[in-house]
């Protein structure tokens, strides 16, 4: 596969498709990664690190197109490649393109992945590595100029595919851009599960976890508990409630493992004023996320009620997310755990409804989605 990965400056592209190309050599596969802002600064000795995007857009565009060159001359004849650039900058110099469609479509790319992160970790990555004053509604615009136009790029090039995959901090992300650069063919699935009021119930989170965790094993999945920026928005109104003008925010998965940083420092008015981008994005993206999915499997846990009751741990986003890809002409599969029996508009949506996550990966396996070549290695 010859994938183009894109995504907005902040994500650290360039050390998580290293370890994408690393796995990737664990499983005797050969990736061969080029990196084009490297090789742009290789084409400009004068220019110092981190102030690239400082230069007249004429030499930022010419150094851009000899590196591309070079990536097109080099790759000819690899089998499978992942080139890392930007679709766009937002600079300033304002918004611009960060490609040519001539150049695009002479390197004949069979995916575009447009990679994203929670936003305020890729904020505070930016800060970090950059002299830039950029606020989290800038970055928040930036990431949909970004996955708007490498969506585009994929229109532009017949045959193509167009996917999100969120970095996140999990092993399993690393994994899922190894098989789609790697095992295309495996079965692509959208694991869909309530997340924002089970966040305190941290039995009904292991058995989500679970549930998560297997789906990756035999499938590429696009998991939308890879980014959770509702838990920012959260404690930025609980800050509100304290009277705190900041809070400090440490990022992380549903029920996932947290990375090795510090605590992240947020401004509690700056949050705020990202609240309708937030939910806009999550809407957005996990539909997405379903269209570029071949089936979705939903988890349905058993959660307690009032008076020793229990009920079903059915979210209203569950629901959305099921009746979307119904609609769409998806694969529609149901764990259903709770003692109740689900509704019409549960069975009736569904191609199959469960009673346990081994009764559905009995039948996946029965039904061939478990090819011999899709469980080699990893």
């Amino acid at each position: 596969m010859r994938v183009i990965v894109t995504g907005q400056i902040g994500l650290d592209k360039k050390r998580y498709l290293k370890a994408v190309q690393d796995f990737a050599g664990s499983q005797g596969e050969s990736v061969s990664l080029f990196n084009v802002g490297d090789m742009m600064y290789a084409e400009a000795p004068d220019v110092r690190p981190g102030r690239i995007l400082d230069l007249p857009l004429s030499r930022l565009n010419a150094l851009r197109r000899a590196a591309f060159k070079d990536v097109i001359a080099e790759s000819r004849g690899l089998e499978n490649i992942i080139v890392n650039t930007h679709a766009t900058f937002r600079w300033r110099h304002g918004l611009f393109a960060a490609f040519d469609f001539d150049q695009i479509r002479k390197l004949e790319p069979d995916a575009f992945v447009c990679l994203l992160d929670n936003i305020e970790v890729t904020h505070h990555r930016l800060h970090t590595e950059h002299d830039i004053d950029a606020t989290l509604k800038d970055c928040m615009v930036w990431r949909e100029e970004e996955i708007l136009a490498t969506e585009l790029m994929s229109q532009a090039i017949p045959g193509s595919r167009f996917y999100i995959v969120s970095r996140g901090r999990h092993q399993e992300t690393t994994r899922t851009m190894f098989r789609l650069t790697c095992r295309p063919e495996m079965r692509k699935v959208y694991p869909s599960f309530p997340m924002s009021h089970v966040v305190d119930m941290p039995e009904v989170l292991a058995e989500i976890d679970q549930f998560r965790a297997t789906l990756a094993e035999h499938f590429i999945t696009f998991d939308p508990g890879d980014v959770d920026e509702k838990l920012l928005l959260d404690r930025a109104l609980a800050a509100v409630k304290e009277g705190k003008d900041f809070f400090d925010h440490m990022p992380h998965q549903l029920g996932g493992v947290q990375a090795k940083m510090e605590p992240i420092r947020m401004r509690t008015r700056e949050v705020l004023d990202i609240a309708g981008d937030i939910d806009g994005q999550i809407y957005m993206r996990d539909f997405k996320l379903i269209d570029q999915a071949d089936m979705i499997c939903s988890y349905v846990p058993e959660l307690p009620g009032e008076g020793g009751r229990t009920i079903p741990g059915l979210s209203s986003g569950v629901e959305r997310e099921l009746q979307h890809a119904w609609e769409h002409a998806k694969e529609v599969y149901v764990v259903w755990k709770p003692k109740k029996t689900p509704s019409p508009f549960i069975t009736e949506t569904a191609t199959r409804v469960f009673d346990s996550v081994a009764d559905a990966l009995t039948f996946f396996e029965e039904q061939g989605m478990f090819t011999a070549k899709n469980l080699f290695g990893q």
